[in-house]
């Protein structure tokens, strides 16, 4: 076969390559099919051309009696087939889920699957700023105005911080308070805010609220690097929902 031709069509696989890395998510399935059909096509005009094509015909004389065989058994699974497909589908459509804690200053979501915090800010300086995009200047000065005014919103912030730099950030905070901002909670829990911290709907059942608490605290115990302030408001949540 030519090397040559051989070389070309590495050369527009690759680049068919690099433009399907570089479309949206949406649409990768279909640039997918365009980069495979024109693959195809190319490799046609290239036995064509070198007067390979009937080597072609050979292979799919021999191979199209199996085929023949093949297509009726795969006819058959395919409804088993859906079935695992969309079983797939609801187990991914059930992970994913968040939960909601929000104090007076801020509002943050849990991952269960990653583990994962987010947050806004709802007042102060940084009112509208995602906690994401801030820098550690300005949490210092966030977490400063926290516990000015509120000390839930200062333990939230607190648990945030200790997840996304660890305990390094607490060497340049020359404000923290000599106390434990880290045991109790406020106190406070309504039913809403306990289904939010679960991140449980009303209704949720008592086998689905222990599900709920069980996998978030796999992911935030302290013994495994959780906040103790987070593990306290879950179980909180637990106990209210489950009249504990």
């Amino acid at each position: 076969m030519n090397p040559l031709g051989l070389i070309l069509l590495a050369i527009i696989a690759g680049g068919g390559l690099l433009w399907l890395k570089n479309q949206p998510p949406a649409n990768r399935t279909r640039a997918a099919l365009k980069v495979a059909l024109l693959m195809i096509f190319l490799g046609l005009l290239f036995l064509a051309i070198t007067g390979k094509l009937h080597w072609l015909g050979a292979l799919l004389a021999i191979t199209l009696p199996f085929a023949q065989r093949l297509l009726p058994l795969l006819l058959r699974l395919l409804p088993f087939l859906q079935r695992i497909f969309s079983a797939n589908r609801r187990r991914s459509g059930q992970s994913g889920k968040q939960s909601s804690v929000r104090s007076q200053m801020l509002a943050m979501t849990l991952d269960h699957d990653s583990g994962a915090m987010d947050g806004e800010v709802l007042s102060g300086s940084l009112q509208g700023r995602a906690l994401s995009t801030l820098q550690k200047e300005e949490f210092l000065q966030l977490l400063k105005e926290c516990r000015a005014s509120d000390a839930d919103s200062a333990r939230l912030l607190e648990t945030y911080l200790d997840k996304r730099f660890g305990s390094e950030w607490r060497a340049d905070d020359q404000d923290a308070q000599d106390q434990n901002s880290d045991t109790a909670s406020s106190g406070n829990m309504g039913e809403d805010e306990a289904l939010e911290i679960l991140g449980l709907k009303p209704g949720a059942s008592r086998e689905e609220i222990i599900d709920a608490h069980r996998r978030l605290m796999q992911r935030n115990h302290p013994d495994r690097g959780g906040s103790t302030w987070l593990a306290a408001r879950i179980n909180e949540a637990k106990s209210l929902l489950l009249k504990d």
